[in-house]
């Protein structure tokens, strides 16, 4: 998940972005911190953060393995 990455990007912290977003403190840390979350989480996040769900949720294409 790109989470932390958009978020710096944007020039939010992660109090901010509970604020904006309705998604706790820990909530988020914990998502930057494994990379996984609840889908209704997700939705809330990419909402706050005015970004698509695939581009919060999809790893990039540069850091997956080719065949």
């Amino acid at each position: 998940m790109n989470l932390k990455k958009i978020r710096i990007e944007k020039g939010y912290s992660v109090p901010a972005l509970s604020k904006l977003s309705g998604v706790p403190v820990r909530t988020i840390e914990n998502i930057e911190k494994r990379g996984q979350g609840t889908i209704a989480n997700a939705i809330r996040l990419a909402d706050a953060l005015k970004v698509s769900l695939d581009e919060l949720c999809r790893d990039n294409a540069a850091d997956q393995p080719t065949d």
